[in-house]
């Protein structure tokens, strides 16, 4: 896996992914940047809640659940020194969909919190709270 990060101006950077996908990342004002992306801690958090959704989804579908819709909110705190990293990390699944178990549900969270999400483990091992909880609703 490879990726490339250019400095454009200020505290802005357009990171691009080894298949070619672009972003920019920017700090806040009062940090000199002009708030034109996330920041790169932002973007660490989206790739824990993309990686482990991945995961449950997948692990659903294959299952033959018939899933309609998976969203990820995550919350994070960061400690108060330097490096400010994270300390804690929660995922809250909404899933979405029609005769969904919760037993089913749980499993796939679990799996992808306990075997499958790189991200999350990772982070994991190195010191970071991290928890899960779900909802599902039925449509």
């Amino acid at each position: 896996m490879q990726a490339t990060v250019k400095w454009v101006d200020g505290v802005m950077f357009v990171g691009e992914s080894g298949s070619g996908h672009a972003l920019v990342m920017d700090g806040a004002p009062d940090h000199g940047g002009r708030n034109m992306g996330p920041r790169p801690m932002e973007m660490l958090l989206i790739g824990v809640g993309g990686c482990s959704s991945y995961d449950v989804v997948q692990i659903l579908q294959k299952g033959r659940n018939h899933i309609i819709d998976c969203i990820a909110e995550l919350t994070a705190e960061r400690v108060d020194a330097v490096p400010s990293v994270f300390s804690k990390i929660h995922l809250h699944f909404i899933i979405k969909g029609r005769d969904l178990n919760a037993a089913t549900v749980e499993r796939a969270v679990k799996l992808s919190a306990e075997k499958y999400c790189s991200a999350s483990i990772m982070l994991g091992n190195a010191g970071v709270q991290i928890t899960h909880d779900f909802e599902i609703i039925e449509v």
